[in-house]
């Protein structure tokens, strides 16, 4: 089944200048009905709220107060939210950081910087071809 580019993309950066970037990005590969938090607390506000299901997260990773790694940990935690994809963004690539989101259930990690082909690639790998 193909990924439908109409479903809701929740984007997490406390850096706006990172929302526009990914919101354009996303644009670029058809998804247009993106919305964004500029924290792991109102990402979780906004999944929560129930104001229709999320297709995928991506989530910055150094946030405060609450970093994705936490928001990731908050997500597969919670029963209805648990099986949402997830794609951390971070500007380190240091192996413990990949194997602390693996632990935590991360489904893929992108190491900033990044395009449009690299965002592509690792939402194909999540979430199958669109």
């Amino acid at each position: 089944m193909a990924v439908d580019t109409n479903m809701r993309v929740l984007i997490v950066d406390d850096y706006k200048t990172m929302l526009r970037i990914m919101r354009n990005l996303l644009k670029q590969l058809n998804f247009n009905n993106v919305d964004e938090a500029i924290d792991g607390s109102e990402a979780l506000g906004k999944l929560r709220d129930g104001e229709g299901d999320f297709g995928l997260i991506i989530s910055d990773w150094n946030m405060e107060p609450m970093t994705g790694i936490q928001l990731l940990r908050e997500v597969r935690a919670d029963d209805g939210l648990k099986a949402t994809p997830f794609i951390m963004v971070t500007a380190e690539s240091k192996s413990e950081n990949v194997i602390a989101a693996k632990e935590a259930g991360v489904s893929n990690y992108i190491v900033k910087p990044f395009n449009a082909e690299t965002l592509k690639s690792k939402m194909v790998s999540v979430l199958g071809e669109f």
